[in-house]
């Protein structure tokens, strides 16, 4: 008989037992629904041991590394912890060692943190100040001897949280950094691959660190990315990006602009719209999609009505919190 731990609680999971069917008993609420491991609510993630692969069946290659499952077609070979996948499990402290403008309204937030933390580049952590003020944001950078975290802020209207990184929050500060989280990153395998990344805006941030994580792996296939704004005050990192596919000739960047005042090397047009035209199909394609969630859920269905699989397509949206991410 297995055990399953969920927070302070451990219950003895039965032989024909399930997760789901095990806390269910145990009167802890898990999100389910179909029961058969189609609908995917009752994703969890194991802390410990790795779950069973019949109970990964479906899951994106990211989340299965992650070591998430579905507790509904979970039976258990061996004891383990598991947690819902909005339930933090651990958190470090980090300094400010470095904060620079990028664009008028988007700031480049560099953070060291001493204690030991995983993550990938394109993954999300909540970054809260010391009052309890909490917002997310995605890693810019890859994993490093040196431990720092990478962040590009965009400042908005009224924004508590990017407001006072902008105004108030100074080098040797402390944040407190949760866990990384999310599905966006990049994974190694397939290295032929073709891949396509539209970003708006600071959407380039998980981007920038996907890209970088790829081609550190020596990912082999055409890697293109569609970097969007109305203007050029929102384009950055445009040398480097240059100086990057100047590096790699698998790597290939299109600056688009969506408004008026466009330079011979840009692009006229939305970031999305150029990128899903320049291609016949996406067929065997991976997709990575971050920044407005209007154009990240709109490029998803295109992205997939174009051939490319549900499985290749990795999104990150930028949903705001009263106007603030």
């Amino acid at each position: 008989m297995r055990s399953i731990t969920i927070g302070e609680s451990t219950f003895s999971c039965q032989p024909d037992e399930t997760v789901l069917e095990t806390l269910l008993r145990g009167n802890i609420q898990v999100p389910n629904g179909c029961r058969q491991g189609l609908c995917q609510a009752c994703l969890m993630r194991s802390l410990d041991n790795s779950p069973p692969v019949s109970a990964q069946v479906g899951l994106k290659d990211t989340l299965q590394k992650q070591n998430y499952f579905l507790a509904c077609v979970c039976h258990p070979e061996q004891d383990m912890t598991v947690a819902l996948p909005n339930q933090q499990c651990a958190s470090i402290e980090a300094g400010v060692i470095k904060k620079q403008l990028l664009t008028p309204d988007i700031v480049q937030l560099v953070l060291e943190y001493q204690s030991p933390f995983n993550f990938f580049a394109g993954q999300f952590v909540n970054l809260k100040r010391p009052d309890g003020l909490t917002r997310s944001y995605s890693i810019a950078n890859i994993p490093l001897t040196k431990n720092v975290l990478e962040f590009h802020i965009r400042r908005l209207p009224n924004g508590q949280f990017s407001s006072w990184v902008y105004d108030e929050l100074e080098v040797g500060a402390q944040l407190t950094i949760s866990e990384a989280q999310g599905s966006c990153h990049y994974l190694p395998g397939r290295a032929e691959q073709p891949l396509m990344l539209v970003g708006t805006g600071s959407g380039l941030a998980p981007l920038y660190g996907i890209i970088a994580d790829a081609l550190a792996q020596d990912h082999s296939g055409p890697i293109h990315l569609f970097h969007g704004s109305r203007d050029l005050n929102g384009l950055y990192f445009v040398d480097e990006m240059r100086e990057l596919a100047e590096k790699f000739d698998n790597f290939h960047y299109t600056p688009c602009i969506s408004g008026e005042g466009i330079e011979s090397d840009h692009v006229q047009g939305r970031a999305h719209d150029i990128a899903l035209s320049s291609t016949e199909t996406l067929s065997g394609w991976r997709v990575f999609l971050c920044g407005h969630p209007e154009m990240v859920n709109q490029t998803k269905k295109m992205a997939f009505m174009k051939g490319a699989s549900m499985s290749d397509i990795y999104v990150d949206a930028f949903h705001v919190i009263q106007a603030e991410k």
